[in-house]
């Protein structure tokens, strides 16, 4: 099935990796790295940076969401990032940076990407006056009178904003209960909250906005189907490279996944062809001795598993 967007929305409120350029921008730098030092010098110079690259389908969690990154709150590096992702790719969710305090740069960021102003959204403000509640350690806040604390807050409500487009769709208001706005800038970038459970409940409550644009509107689309086997993955690796190679064109993706310290790994079938994968399952699993499972992990004790590969690929 077509991944739930609170699925999504859990991938995306995860800290992942920054995949802060595009191919042919890493290409080029990549180039210039090797060109400029060697590896000798490299090894051996002080480290001041570090980066981390996760690679996997199984992270992205689904055929739709292409992209991960998680960059800081630098202001050059948000500008590339939004500028790239709004011109690749159709649907663009940003998480985080969004509120009173003076790191809080994102709505700011964007605003400079694109060359558009920050604007008191008004309706964004009535809804924070209503909805929002006092905190404890402010019982004398007033909205009436201009305090640091009221001008903390409306950072959060000014909005960069079009002025040659329509404001209703420049901020959605999915879920009644919460003022929050999901402001989309430059027409695909949604720019949501950092708080996993104010992200998860925003991006879900799009679902209406969001389901007349999909592909596959009635939610038939990516089919993920688990095989769980006794082997390591070298015993099957050459079949599943020939079983890769058959149904490429029918656009299924063939994957392999240990799982260390357990008696049994994971095959995976994901493609939208529904009939033509169901028709694989019992081929896979007799060429990997295994059986399809619904839970990762839900056959880890079956009789006669031993620990003949644990901890082996």
């Amino acid at each position: 099935m077509l991944p739930r967007l609170s699925h999504v929305a859990r991938q995306l409120s995860r800290p992942l990796p920054n995949h802060g350029h595009s191919s042919a921008a890493l290409a080029i730098r990549a180039n210039r790295v090797m060109t400029s030092s060697s590896a000798d010098e490299r090894n051996s110079r002080t480290i001041h940076t570090a980066a981390c690259l996760i690679i996997g389908d199984e992270v992205l969690g689904g055929k739709d969401l292409k992209r991960i990154e998680v960059i800081a709150d630098d202001e050059g590096e948000i500008m590339e990032a939004v500028q790239r992702m709004s011109t690749n790719y159709d649907f663009v969710v940003t998480s985080g940076g969004i509120g009173p305090t003076h790191d809080d740069i994102t709505y700011q960021s964007i605003a400079n990407a694109f060359g558009l102003p920050l604007i008191l959204h008004q309706e964004a403000y009535e809804r924070m006056k209503r909805l929002s509640k006092p905190h404890p350690s402010q019982p004398n806040f007033n909205w009436d009178e201009e305090s640091p604390a009221k001008t903390a807050k409306l950072r959060m409500v000014e909005l960069p904003t079009d002025k040659a487009r329509d404001l209703k769709s420049q901020a959605i208001f999915p879920v009644d209960n919460i003022w929050v706005p999901v402001a989309c800038i430059n027409g695909n970038v949604h720019v949501l909250p950092g708080i996993p459970i104010l992200f998860e409940r925003l991006l879900d409550g799009m679902k209406p906005f969001l389901l007349p644009r999909l592909t596959n509107p009635e939610g038939k689309g990516t089919l993920r189907i688990l095989i769980s086997t006794p082997l390591p993955e070298s015993e099957v690796a050459p079949y599943l490279t020939e079983l890769a190679a058959r149904v490429e064109a029918r656009g299924v993706k063939v994957g392999s996944y240990p799982r260390w310290g357990k008696t049994r790994n994971t095959v995976t079938l994901v493609g939208r062809d529904v009939e033509f994968m169901e028709g694989l399952v019992d081929e896979v699993a007799q060429n990997v001795k295994g059986r399809r499972v619904m839970v990762e992990g839900e056959d880890d004790h079956l009789p006669g598993d031993g620990d003949k590969t644990k901890g082996k690929p």
